[in-house]
């Protein structure tokens, strides 16, 4: 039984009384209550159907949007590794913690200047070239 029937169940048990809701203080009350409640049921009544037309909108928008991700992120899966790309690399600075990106270019030129505080970061290569060296002698 819903709620709007059950308002309609307590408004004919009112009725059923025979109180005159005229002229009775009792009858005014119990007829302006009854009356409040059937508002307040067909009320309730609106707002569990949007909420079910939302939740039907929703699931909509969703699968739409699972289309629209496998589009996109399929052509990633597709592509190659490109080996004409560069390393990336990161660090860690010192002052902030914020983590630093950048490529062989910043790397050969031995410094970086955090993005998030401005500190200079040096990167002293000397023995990473030394050892490499070694390795093709």
């Amino acid at each position: 039984m819903t709620i709007s029937e059950k308002v309609a169940y307590l408004k004919g048990l009112a009725e059923g009384l025979n109180i005159d809701t005229e002229q009775s203080k009792e009858g005014k009350l119990i007829s302006l209550m009854t009356d409040i409640l059937q508002d307040v049921a067909l009320e309730l009544e609106d707002l569990q159907t949007e909420q079910a037309e939302l939740g039907e909108e929703i699931d909509a928008v969703s699968d739409d949007l699972s289309d629209v991700e496998s589009i996109l992120y399929e052509d990633d899966e597709d592509d190659d590794f490109d080996e004409d790309e560069e390393d990336c690399y990161a660090s860690v600075c010192p002052s902030c913690g914020d983590e630093i990106y950048f490529d062989d270019s910043v790397l050969e030129s031995g410094e970086v200047v955090c993005p998030g505080c401005g500190t200079k970061l040096n990167f002293d290569l000397s023995s990473l070239e030394e050892s490499e060296t070694d390795k093709n002698e």
